[in-house]
Formats: structure tokens, C-alpha cells, sequence
């Protein structure tokens, strides 16, 4: 039996929010931005790295370590 790493998991989680918040407050803010379109590619991509290491964190935690 694996024991799981809710810590671990807590943390991803947490990383994940705050990836998604990151990405919709800088979506209201680009509008006012001299070049939007370069903006939210940046973004997009910090944020979508973010979100991506979150996910294969979430899974390595879920998977666990051997008891």
C-alpha cells in the first residue's frame, strides 16, 4: 500500500489557484496594456507552466511513496 502526500497535493493545489487567478486578473488588466496581445502570450505561458507543474505534482502526490 502507497501512502499519499497530502502536503504535497495541498501545495499543488494551491499553486493551481493561484495560476488560474494570476491568469484572469492579468486578463482584466490587458486591455490597458501598450501590447495585449504580447501581454497575455507571457502570460499565458507563465501561467500555463505554472498549471501544468501543479497537475504532474498533484499526481506524483497522489501516487505516493511506498509505506
Amino acid at each position: 500500500m502507497r501512502k499519499r502526500n497530502w502536503r504535497l497535493v495541498g501545495f499543488a493545489v494551491f499553486l493551481l489557484i493561484l495560476a488560474i487567478g494570476f491568469y484572469f486578473f492579468m486578463l482584466t488588466i490587458a486591455p490597458t496594456s501598450l501590447d495585449p496581445v504580447a501581454m497575455m502570450e507571457t502570460v499565458g505561458s507563465a501561467s500555463g507552466t505554472v498549471g501544468g507543474l501543479s497537475i504532474a505534482l498533484i499526481i506524483i502526490g497522489l501516487i505516493g511513496k511506498k509505506a
